[in-house]
């Protein structure tokens, strides 16, 4: 491989050498990114469900004492309350992390808690991006097959709910020919699977509860299937829903780890149980959030919004962060493939090519994937949420910026270039002192437009965890049911943001291209 570099070197030209030797300094770059993130691991999500027998996990036998000391990434589901949510003050809180903060305190660790959703956070859980996952996950037989668990924590039971106006659902039997909500890998997925053949209905399965719940609302689904604690609190706090059903019997829940993976972890976590039952303090957990839940008071719009404003400027901090460090990232990528491209070495117009339709020709989501989820399985370094959405929205707004700096250079009148020359000027020069300076002012409004594109695209890093604005949103609306109205709020503030940072860049754009 080398060698074979070596070879493409000596075949470019003085120019592509100088430009060879920027790509492999970016390269540089990028591989540093990922090794300084290696020390970085997020964690495993929140679990929520009831009492259990126990269950003996198939891992090899380890002392508790192991753990003492230690800092264990743990993920989390973003939206399953009373199991796990944000309060008013936007902490992570419910059953599932009272009772792991309790467990670990009790047997002398710490635990660094990752809310990611359900879905990602067994992605990251797989990809060693986190070392345990309680997120109400059921403990099934083919579950068992690629994860260890821990003993029962809580019971599972499931309800249907319909919307509070719908008086024509109230049992299976009304279900027929119609579709019903349900939260992906969840037991009430597995229920309404279970019966739908029987009473002739469709399922749905959605990211979130509170997600599910909206879709119930909207009239897209009749019903929703979800376990008993999680209906019984959405209703406590006005989520527009009424339980139609009695609790049906559902599976246990338990804490995962990777299958023969961090034993002393789930051995502590067993031990911490067993001392919390004894103790009271498990039931005194489940009665706080279970026994009599507060009935939410429903509040105006400015008593929402000044409720939510501190987490939603703290997620506003994080996309500002977001966009600056992958915006330099992408001009230096974009000027030099950029360059590439215009350049007279073959070979380097290729590799510009190659970049330019990778990232322009796959979506930014899959991107996002791949560098939080499969990079780390593929080369055993856990990456953090930030170094992946770095990454990802660098890459790809490189490739865009690359095109812009193409089309911008080759915009400017050949015969610029060529006069130039014969003036007795070297290219260098030529290009410096003559065809650059008129692409820049050509470029610029195409770069102001890539900014503002960069800054919205932030929102999709919401998907693998990263706590920005849109990320933020969701966890407000998932505890508080008010789906419309702060969606309303996220959308006011990146629309105010954008339209400020706009007409500085047009204001600096006129200033300096005059």
């Amino acid at each position: 491989m080398v060698t074979k570099i070596l070879n493409l070197y000596r075949l470019a030209t003085k120019r592509g050498r100088a430009a060879l030797g920027a790509v492999l300094t970016v390269l540089a770059l990028f591989l540093g990114i990922a090794a300084a993130s290696a020390a970085v691991m997020p964690a495993p999500a929140p679990a929520s469900a009831p009492l259990a027998s126990a269950v003996a996990p198939a891992v090899a036998h380890a002392s508790a004492a192991d753990v003492k000391g230690k800092t264990f990434s743990v993920a989390t589901d973003t939206t399953f309350a009373p199991f796990e949510f944000r309060n008013g003050s936007g902490d992570l809180v419910g059953i599932d992390m009272d009772l792991l903060r309790a467990i670990a305190a009790n047997q002398g660790f710490k635990v660094d808690i990752k809310s990611l959703g359900f879905d990602a956070a067994l992605q990251a859980l797989q990809s060693n991006q986190v070392q345990g996952v309680i997120a109400g996950m059921s403990i099934t037989d083919k579950r068992k097959l690629i994860f260890d668990f821990s003993d029962p924590y809580f019971d599972s039971g499931i309800q249907m709910a319909v919307a509070k106006s719908n008086n024509d659902v109230k049992t299976y039997s009304d279900l027929k020919g119609k579709s019903v909500a349900v939260k992906r890998g969840s037991e009430g997925e597995t229920f309404a699977n279970s019966i739908k053949a029987k009473y002739g209905f469709t399922v749905k399965a959605l990211a979130d509860s509170a997600t599910m719940y909206d879709d119930v609302k909207a009239g897209n689904s009749v019903a929703v299937f979800d376990d008993y604690p999680v209906l019984a609190y959405g209703v406590s706090q006005n989520n527009g829903l009424k339980i139609v059903t009695p609790k049906e019997r559902g599976s246990s829940y338990g804490f995962a780890v990777n299958k023969g993976q961090n034993a002393d972890l789930l051995t502590a976590f067993d031990k911490g149980l067993a001392n919390l039952k004894a103790s009271g303090e498990y039931q005194k957990i489940l009665d706080k959030y279970l026994a009599a839940p507060e009935t939410a008071k429903q509040t105006s719009f400015f008593q929402l919004l000044a409720n939510s404003f501190p987490a939603l400027m703290k997620g506003l901090g994080m996309t500002l962060l977001a966009t600056a460090l992958s915006l330099v990232i992408a001009l230096v990528l974009g000027i030099v493939f950029g360059f590439f491209k215009v350049g007279e070495s073959r070979i380097l117009r290729i590799i510009a090519s190659i970049y330019v339709e990778i990232f322009r020709g796959t979506p930014l989501l899959v991107q996002a994937f791949f560098f939080y989820f499969g990079l780390p399985q593929l080369t055993g370094q856990p990456l953090n949420v930030l170094s992946a959405g770095v990454i990802t929205l660098s890459l790809n707004a490189g490739a865009y910026m690359t095109e812009i700096v193409r089309g911008g250079i080759q915009s400017v009148d050949p015969g610029q270039l060529e006069a130039s020359r014969s003036l007795g000027l070297g290219y260098v020069t030529s290009m410096r002192r003559v065809v650059v300076p008129q692409a820049i002012k050509i470029m610029t409004p195409s770069f102001i437009n890539q900014f503002v594109i960069t800054l919205k695209d932030t929102s999709l890093l919401a998907v693998i965890g990263f706590a920005e604005l849109t990320y933020q949103g969701q966890q407000i609306y998932a505890a508080n049911f008010r789906t419309g109205e702060t969606l309303l709020i996220v959308a006011a503030i990146y629309f105010i943001v954008i339209f400020i940072l706009t007409q500085l860049s047009n204001v600096l754009d006129r200033k300096f291209n005059k």
